[in-house]
């Protein structure tokens, strides 16, 4: 006899860990479905550290879903006894006029966020790891700070056990289908069935959503650690997360987390199209992480020892680069969460909370209306 739930999610990463836990925390029966170990790092979120923040200059309809998931990522801290958040404040840096730091100052007016307005001068006072260029400017927001990826996983998975939910590791999702009746995925290990369905596969969505492909794009992308030649000018509490706009080009990173060095990532570098995220490499070339090492002599000259690590991971981007979360448009029971397009990391444990609401309720009181499928498939159309 075929197993039944109430919910399926596809998905045991960043955002199905967290979809799982929140559906189960409700009283639902939950089967959690995962390709891999959970944790694993052949997707996006491996890596050690992912900045959180609040002045989003990306879109500033992001920061009431980011003041939400603050609250989840304490709670799901105090809930498991975890350190997960780590508060460092965050610079973004560049020319007034970048896109950066109009958007920052622009999501800091109107949702009245603490910020700092630091002039290349000040930068590199407060700052002395930095060597800014004379025409940039730095904007401190002390509520930012970094996230432990592998340990939020682990956590958002062990506290949706603990409400009831079963999670599956080394499944492969074959296909679904949704009838009267609800909803039949097939797997590796056998069909199971569920009132609904949460698709939250991350890199391999463009495979399991059964929409346009072209919309969820796999890319590649390698981050890499050096090990400071003035380790004491990285410590988090001189040295918070930040992200550089240099001519037009985000490059992000972090103070050492956990005995691991100086991290360094540029936006969507190389980029190059994943078509099988299975078959990613995962070694980072030695041209790959020479472009990281050329901006880490320019702007940050005393992290540019020796490389202590380099990897390849994968980011998946819509068109726009922002979220999907919405329900399927060819099946009401079935919800879909993108990956993120690089940026979604800090946005789990509400996303998570979405999901649940649209998979049992079919709406959510969460602001997404920016996130919504509909946008991209008119583009498509």
């Amino acid at each position: 006899m075929t197993q039944r739930y109430d919910v399926i999610v596809v998905g045991v990463g960043s955002m199905g860990s967290a979809a799982a836990f929140h559906l189960a925390k409700r009283g639902v029966s939950v089967l959690g479905l995962e390709q891999y170990a959970i944790g694993h790092d052949r997707g996006s979120l491996h890596g050690l550290s992912r900045i959180i923040r609040l002045a989003y200059h990306e879109h500033p309809d992001y920061v009431p879903l980011l003041r939400r998931a603050y609250t989840l990522w304490r709670e799901l801290e105090a809930s498991q006894n975890v350190a997960l958040f780590e508060t460092t404040g965050s610079v973004e840096v560049g020319t007034p006029d970048s896109s950066l730091v109009a958007g920052t100052l622009a999501a800091c007016a109107e949702h009245d966020l603490a910020f700092e307005l630091l002039g290349p001068g000040d930068l590199a006072e407060r700052f002395p790891a930095y060597h800014p260029r004379e025409d940039w400017v730095g904007i401190f927001q002390p509520d930012a700070g970094f996230l432990r990826p592998e340990a939020s996983v682990a956590a958002h998975a062990a506290s949706a056990r603990a409400a009831g939910a079963e999670l599956r590791e080394g499944v492969t999702v074959l296909s679904w289908s949704t009838d009267a009746e609800g909803v039949r995925v097939e797997t590796s290990d056998g069909a199971v069935e569920a009132d609904r369905l949460v698709l939250a596969p991350g890199a391999w969505a463009s495979r399991l959503f059964g929409l346009p492909g072209e919309l969820f794009q796999a890319a590649r992308q390698v981050v890499a650690w050096f090990q400071p030649t003035m380790p004491e000018l990285f410590e988090p509490a001189r040295f918070p997360v930040f992200i550089v706009q240099e001519d037009g080009i985000n490059h992000y990173g972090f103070p050492p987390v956990d005995g691991a060095g100086f991290k360094i990532g540029r936006m969507h570098h190389p980029g190059q199209p994943v078509s099988d995220p299975a078959d990613l490499d995962r070694v980072a070339a030695d041209t790959e992480v020479a472009v990281l090492r050329s901006f880490v002599e320019r702007v940050f000259p005393q992290a540019a020892g020796p490389v202590l690590d380099a990897q390849a991971c994968l980011f998946t981007n819509t068109p726009d680069s922002r979220f999907v979360i919405d329900l399927h448009p060819d099946a009401p029971n079935v919800t879909v969460i993108s990956a993120c397009s690089g940026h979604g990391f800090k946005f789990a444990p509400v996303i998570g909370e979405i999901a649940a609401d649209l998979a049992l309720d079919g709406r959510t009181d969460h602001p997404i209306g920016f996130l919504s499928l509909d946008r991209l498939l008119q583009e498509a159309a």
